[in-house]
């Protein structure tokens, strides 16, 4: 590795929100779909379910949250493919840069985006009735689990853009992570569940991912969930990181 990785990782990471920052749509397209889903389950179909929270966007908050990451990676993905598209690749691969620099921009550039997303869905429940007793250092633990959950997803991304053959397809991977909140116990006790399709939302990283944040909110004690989860998010990163390193030496080669 480069001794200028981290100089070279920050100019590309400039280059990168400034992206961002031009078409400032995308984040806010990133945060319109699981806001109107917080709409429609608070206000059509919140007054069917039965949780535990006396306001139901206590309760779905975290989930919503989930998916909105979900969502926002796929950008990640597609910027990726048009670098490569566009051949910038190439072009940084003639210059003297650290190369693990240039995934490294589109990792951080994706915790970035995703972390502002996230405080306008975050503002967004405020105005709906979310209240929580959570305290800074529970806030912080949330905003932990909430980095490393993107950051496995992010890499998992970058797989996906640096192995898609169209702009469609750099993206598309990303559904299926997107409907995984919907078999958890994001927006339902996992109880109400039949059998099989409980056992696989109990057994799914969403959920322990969702009851440790519910947890966090509410000041309860976070029991196992919170390990499970980490444990989740580290193997997904290990393993999606061991990945996109091989793909990316593959393009580069």
């Amino acid at each position: 590795m480069s001794t200028h990785f981290f100089a070279d990782t920050s100019v590309l990471l400039g280059r990168s929100m400034r992206h961002i920052f031009r078409s400032v749509d995308t984040i806010i397209t990133t945060a319109i779909t699981p806001i109107a889903l917080m709409l429609l389950f608070v206000y059509v179909f919140g007054g069917a379910i039965r949780t535990d929270t006396d306001n139901y966007v206590n309760y779905l908050l975290p989930g919503i949250m989930l998916i909105a990451i979900a969502s926002g990676i796929a950008y990640t993905a597609v910027r990726l493919f048009t670098d490569m598209q566009s051949g910038i690749f190439e072009r940084f691969q003639s210059m003297p840069i650290a190369r693990s620099s240039v995934l490294w921009a589109h990792v951080l550039t994706s915790l970035v985006a995703n972390g502002l997303s996230l405080v306008i869905i975050v503002l967004v429940a405020l105005l709906m009735g979310f209240r929580t007793s959570a305290s800074v250092l529970d806030w912080l633990a949330v905003a932990g689990i909430l980095a490393l959950f993107t950051l496995a997803l992010t890499w998992i991304a970058i797989i996906a853009g640096l192995s898609a053959k169209s702009v469609d397809g750099a993206g598309g991977f990303s559904y299926p992570l997107i409907f995984l909140p919907f078999i958890s116990s994001a927006f339902v006790p996992t109880e109400t569940m039949p059998g099989p399709v409980r056992w696989f939302a109990e057994n799914q990283p969403v959920t322990s991912i969702v009851n440790t944040v519910q947890d966090l909110f509410a000041q309860r004690p976070v029991g196992s969930d919170i390990w499970v989860a980490l444990a989740w998010c580290l193997g997904i990163l290990v393993v999606s990181y061991a990945f996109a390193t091989a793909a990316y030496k593959r393009q580069i080669a």
